[in-house]
C-alpha cells in the first residue's frame, strides 16, 4: 500500500527534533508495584530464543540485565522497552534496583517481570543478599518506565535469517534509546518515494512480501503515552539495494524521547 511522504522540510524539522547523542538514565514518573521473579535456569543472562525476537542480541544487550514481561509486553510493542525494577526487602535489596530491557514474553505467579538472573541479583545491596533473593524466588518489587541507553550506537537493523531478497524482507530494530514505543515502519523507495507500511509479523519483527525495490529509506513512528505525541523519524542511511538476510544496517540516527 503507497502513502503520501511528508514534505522534505517537515522531515528534517522532524529529524533534527528527534536526534541525540545519548539518553538519560532518570525518570519522573512514580513507581507501580508488583512481583518478580528470575529465568529458572543456570544462564546469567537472557534467553536467546525470547518472544521479541532479536535472538542472540536480546541474552545479551544491557550487559545481561534483560526481562520477560507479561502485560507490559503487549503483544510485542513492549519489546525493547526499560524499566527501573527495585525489590522492596529492605533486608537484601538495594534502593537503586536495577535497569532492565524487555526482550521476551512470560509470567510467573502473578509477576510483571521475569529477570535474568543476573538482573535479579543486581536488585541486591551484597552477594550474601543476591543468595537470599534467589532462595526466595519471588520477590516484591516497584517498578517504573525508563530511559533506554546506548551510548555511541545508532539505532540499527539486523535483517533476519529468514528473509529472501528480494521477495521477502523481515528485521528487527536494535538500540532504541528515550521512552518511545515504534508503533509503525514504512519503507519508501528513494527513488519515486513510494512507501509501503510493514507488519508487526511477532515482538519486535517487522516484515514485508515484495518489499519496494532500489536503496531503501526507513521511517519510523515513535509514540509516547499520551496519543497526540507521536513522531515519524527518518534515518539518515538507507538500507542498501542488495540488502542480505543475516546483516545488521547502521541508520545513522539516535533518539531520546
Amino acid at each position: 500500500m503507497a502513502l503520501s511522504l511528508w514534505s522534505p522540510l517537515s522531515l528534517v524539522v522532524t529529524l533534527l527534533l528527534m536526534l541525540t547523542l545519548a539518553g538519560a538514565q532518570t525518570s519522573s514518573d512514580p513507581f507501580i508495584h508488583s512481583r518478580a521473579a528470575y529465568y529458572p535456569n543456570s544462564d546469567e543472562q537472557g534467553t536467546d530464543k525470547g518472544a521479541c525476537g532479536f535472538g542472540s542480541f536480546g541474552a545479551t544487550i544491557n550487559g545481561g540485565d534483560v526481562s520477560a514481561a507479561s502485560d507490559l509486553y503487549r503483544n510485542g510493542v513492549g519489546c525493547g522497552a526499560c524499566y527501573q525494577v527495585k525489590c522492596t526487602n529492605m533486608a537484601y535489596c538495594s534502593d537503586k534496583g536495577v535497569t532492565v530491557v524487555i526482550t521476551d514474553s512470560g509470567s510467573s505467579d502473578r509477576t510483571d517481570f521475569i529477570l535474568s538472573r543476573r538482573a535479579f541479583g543486581r536488585m541486591a545491596q551484597t552477594t550474601d543478599g543476591a543468595a537470599s533473593l534467589y532462595s526466595l524466588g519471588v520477590v516484591d518489587i516497584d517498578y517504573r518506565r525508563v530511559s533506554c541507553s546506548y551510548p555511541n550506537k545508532n539505532i540499527t537493523i539486523k535483517i533476519d535469517e529468514n528473509s529472501n531478497y528480494p521477495y521477502y524482507l523481515a528485521f528487527v530494530i536494535w538500540y532504541q534509546q528515550g521512552k518511545k514505543d515504534i508503533t509503525a515502519v514504512q519503507l519508501c523507495e528513494t527513488q519515486n518515494f513510494g512507501c509501503k507500511l510493514l507488519d508487526r509479523s511477532y515482538g519486535a519483527v517487522w516484515t514485508t512480501t515484495s518489499p519496494p525495490s532500489g536503496p531503501l529509506s526507513l521511517r519510523m513512528l515513535f509514540s509516547g503515552a499520551d496519543e497526540d505525541d507521536q513522531s515519524w523519524v527518518v534515518p539518515i542511511n538507507n538500507i542498501p539495494q542488495d540488502w542480505k538476510a543475516g546483516e545488521t544496517y547502521d541508520t545513522g540516527v539516535q533518539v531520546n524521547s
